[in-house]
């Protein structure tokens, strides 16, 4: 079995992180969608619920498969689920320049392979960041997230006082 493990942080998850995810499910015969936590990041939302909205809006596609990472490395957590390959979706030349020691260095440590997957052309101006700033400025972002993830923007930019 091939199988491959897509990190994130999915805070939350979008259209753009959708499409890569779907695109690896075609090229593995399953995908781990490892959702992470950086602890210097500060999260709109708490891990259980980032779990539960990429479960919610994966669940139609086979060979997925959501789970926290938890804490360690990336490298060492691949190599325990027996994954081949991390999946990185990448935007831009800055996206790969960030992700390219990362990749090398993943690959030093127990030999998983980094795949880069281009995002397609109507994804490259998203991330979670800016759809949360846009969308707590009043700005329509539901073209870019799924309606379960909008909802849930909606209910926290109220909680907010937005």
């Amino acid at each position: 079995m091939r199988r491959a493990v897509c990190p994130g942080s999915f805070d939350p998850i979008h259209n753009g992180h959708l499409e890569v995810i779907a695109r690896a499910a075609n090229q593995f015969d399953e995908v781990v969608v490892a959702v992470s936590t950086n602890y210097a990041k500060k999260y709109r939302f708490p891990l259980e619920e980032r779990i539960d909205m990429v479960r919610r809006t994966l669940g139609a596609i086979s060979g997925i498969l959501v789970e926290p990472m938890g804490e360690g490395l990336l490298a060492d957590y691949c190599h325990e689920r027996g994954a081949s390959a991390i999946v990185k979706g990448l935007r831009s030349s800055s996206d790969f320049d960030y992700e390219l020691p990362m990749a090398i260095m993943n690959r030093q440590l127990t030999g998983v392979e980094t795949v880069f997957l281009a995002a397609e052309s109507h994804y490259v101006h998203l991330s979670s960041t800016l759809i949360k700033e846009v969308h707590d400025l009043g700005g329509d972002v539901s073209e870019f997230v799924p309606r379960s993830v909008l909802a849930r923007l909606d209910a926290t930019s109220a909680g907010r006082g937005a």
